[in-house]
């Protein structure tokens, strides 16, 4: 008998335990973050998961940004889509224009009782993900922008340790200095090219690349980016490939893995890169501002946001969009944003965790670490161009932009040409977009303003 009641008391705590162990929700938030940025990821979420007991995170890397977005938007539509996708900055105005799909983080904040205020971010990161009301639709959190790496030990093997890397011609004049000393170096390699050599170049020159404000004016945007700049920017990088000291590495992170091995003496990419470089580089190296052309516009003004954001998908249950809600109240924390931005190269979101990091010295300690918020805050407040790219379909117009690339720097096609044809190209992606989008718009517009004469 003593055996039984001893069983059956076991059977009771274990039934009343059941409820317990059943109440965490969980959390499926599907991102594109593999390397040392995955596990900085992965200590956050853990870090959120011990805070509380209602909620379980459960972070899925769904592979490249490309794959999480088509891969979400397609669980989505098929009624399984997680509650939380990254989705990369040239995803979104398709996001925005899918608005069943999405449940806006403004109001997501709202209803389920969180802190949300807008103005605690970066004002040109928070404009790229509001709407024209200053709403936001999704929540800043990996914000990068383009820099340049150099490899200090490849310099001072050269005789170029303190030349001055500020414009493309005294880049130029340094490499060439490297390439005499060290024939097999790949001189400066870069990644994600249109968004590095195309969009940050117009952007830092303060022109524009697509009309009606870079797209964010209207659907009817077109795009204007085979400038005298562009062509002048590209020509010389194809002059360069000839002269073996710019050697094309591939449309995404490929050049990063090629700088990181020693294999080129310079890179120009995200200023995310920093994580990896520093886990993987055997060399001391230097985070210095993108290059600019020093007779155009009285350059430099401000390089572009790159990175991405998260996105509530709809559909989910109160409970589930309250978890949804405190994980970004979370990780809108300042101590949260100081970690993720020292840790990974991320920009700091808010001047809180700016300030935070500044006062802990790490800027110090690490030169360099702040060059890419310094681009952003460069001149002041964003000029139209630099605020940012806002395009239908823009993930294609990239594609199309990196194979005209392709062509010019392997010479089988002039810059010019290349660069007209890549506008022309992508017209036709915009307006494909604007006819199947513009209606939608319309429908919502003419609703928001009977609202308001009610």
């Amino acid at each position: 008998m003593k055996l039984l009641r001893l069983i059956g008391g076991v059977v009771a705590v274990a039934l009343l335990a059941t409820p317990a162990a059943r109440a965490a929700t969980d959390i499926q938030f599907w991102h594109a973050m593999d390397g040392a940025l995955g596990d900085q990821l992965k200590v956050i979420v853990d870090r959120f998961n011990e805070s509380q007991k209602q909620y379980r995170v459960v972070p899925v890397y769904k592979g490249s940004y490309d794959e999480t977005l088509s891969a979400g938007l397609a669980a989505q539509a098929a009624g399984k889509g997680p509650h939380i996708l990254q989705v990369y900055e040239v995803g979104t105005a398709n996001m925005m224009a899918a608005k069943p799909a999405v449940k806006p983080v403004h109001q997501l904040m709202r209803e389920a009782g969180e802190r949300h205020d807008p103005s605690a971010f970066v004002p040109v990161v928070a404009s790229f993900y509001s709407d024209a009301r200053g709403n936001l639709f999704s929540l800043p959190f990996n914000t990068s922008t383009a820099v340049l790496y150099v490899n200090r030990d490849a310099l001072k093997a050269a005789g170029k340790a303190q030349a001055p890397l500020k414009t493309w011609y005294q880049l130029q004049e340094a490499l060439l200095e490297v390439r005499e000393k060290d024939p097999h170096n790949c001189g400066l390699t870069t990644t994600w090219p249109s968004w590095v050599m195309l969009e940050n170049t117009l952007a830092w020159h303060n022109e524009e690349f697509a009309s009606r404000n870079n797209g964010y004016d209207g659907l009817d945007a077109r795009l204007t980016f085979n400038t005298r700049l562009a062509i002048r920017h590209v020509s010389l990088m194809t002059a360069w490939t000839k002269g073996r000291i710019f050697s094309y590495s591939g449309r995404r992170d490929e050049g990063e893995a090629r700088f990181t091995k020693g294999e080129c003496a310079m890179l120009t990419a995200s200023s995310a890169s920093y994580a990896n470089i520093t886990r993987n580089a055997k060399f001391g190296f230097a985070v210095l501002p993108l290059p600019h052309y020093d007779d155009i516009n009285q350059a430099p003004y401000h390089t572009l946001i790159g990175g991405a954001s998260l996105w509530a998908l709809s559909g989910k249950s109160a409970a589930e969009q309250k978890g949804v809600a405190k994980l970004f109240a979370f990780l809108s924390q300042p101590e949260v944003q100081a970690e993720w931005h020292q840790q990974t190269g991320y920009l700091p979101l808010t001047r809180a965790a700016y300030d935070l990091t500044k006062k802990s010295g790490f800027y110090d300690r690490n030169p360099g670490t702040d060059v890419a918020l310094r681009e952003l805050l460069n001149k002041g407040a964003p000029q139209p161009y630099s605020r940012g790219i806002r395009l239908g379909n823009h993930l294609m117009i990239r594609a199309i932009v990196d194979e005209e690339l392709e062509q010019a720097f392997a010479g089988s096609k002039a810059p010019m040409l290349a660069l007209g044809d890549a506008v022309k190209r992508g017209n036709d992606l915009l307006r494909r977009f604007e006819r199947a989008n513009r209606a939608p718009a319309q429908q919502e517009e003419e609703s928001r303003l009977a609202s308001q004469k009610k």
